[in-house]
């Protein structure tokens, strides 16, 4: 029992540190972290409000970005159906948001979860957008999310860095620390431009690790969060380029 705990713990401080570190990862994030208690208005059955989103001047809905998630990962099953909507709405966030009132940050500066986060640009909640996890038996998740943005947006999200004095920091949630230790290789050439996080969590002896990468695709901006005790950022850019080509292969 104690080791499921610090194992549960350990991808939730995971989730948080993601968001800290990647102004589009809270989505990506809390649904690579395995899943939750059910956020207000994100319960199962509910309507989505927003099932047909569309930002103005962008070409993609919803329900499109749904179409051009993921439909497999190698050696993974999925988790559960997709959800798609406004990104503000997806149950994956609203899990996130109760998450973020139980941590307390040491370096508050690398903490705002407000709707500018520190390293990128605001997140339009009300922008399309959706999700699919993936699992495996070693404790592994994968986790695709497709948001529909404009192109500036997206080269602003792309090229967005860690704030410095960032690369290390601690959480707590519920009285015990985890301490985390994050690593921005250069900017990459995935899909038509890249970043990639990688985060290594530690606490009470267990270790996590966590790799995140963003792309921009044409109207769109695609992320993949891994994250599992062997994770690599060779598998994540694998899987994101396989995001990629999937989205140029559905959206028009």
């Amino acid at each position: 029992m104690a080791h499921r705990l610090t194992s549960h713990r350990l991808r939730s401080w995971t989730s948080l540190a993601l968001a800290v570190v990647a102004a589009t990862s809270t989505a990506a994030a809390c649904g690579g972290g395995g899943g939750g208690d059910e956020g207000e208005g994100g319960g199962a059955g509910q309507p989505k409000p927003a099932g047909r989103a569309a930002l103005a001047g962008t070409a993609y809905t919803s329900d499109q970005l749904e179409q051009a998630l993921l439909t497999e990962a190698p050696g993974y099953r999925r988790n559960g159906e997709p959800d798609s909507g406004e990104y503000g709405a997806l149950k994956a966030i609203q899990n996130f948001n109760q998450l973020q009132r139980q941590v307390t940050i040491d370096k508050p500066a690398c903490g705002n979860y407000g709707s500018t986060r520190p390293g990128g640009p605001p997140v339009d909640k009300t922008a399309p957008a959706a999700i699919i996890s993936f699992t495996k038996g070693s404790g592994q998740s994968v986790t695709e999310t497709l948001m529909s943005m404009s192109a500036d947006a997206a080269d602003k999200h792309v090229n967005s860095r860690i704030p410095d004095g960032c690369e290390t920091f601690r959480t707590k949630v519920g009285g015990q620390w985890a301490d985390h230790r994050v690593v921005q290789p250069p900017p990459g050439q995935i899909g038509d431009g890249s970043r990639t996080v990688g985060i290594t969590t530690s606490s009470g002896g267990s270790t996590l690790k966590s790799w995140y990468v963003v792309l921009r695709g044409r109207r769109y901006v695609a992320t993949i969060s891994l994250v599992g005790p062997r994770a690599t950022r060779a598998e994540a850019e694998q899987l994101a380029r396989q995001a990629d080509a999937q989205a140029r292969r559905i959206l028009p």
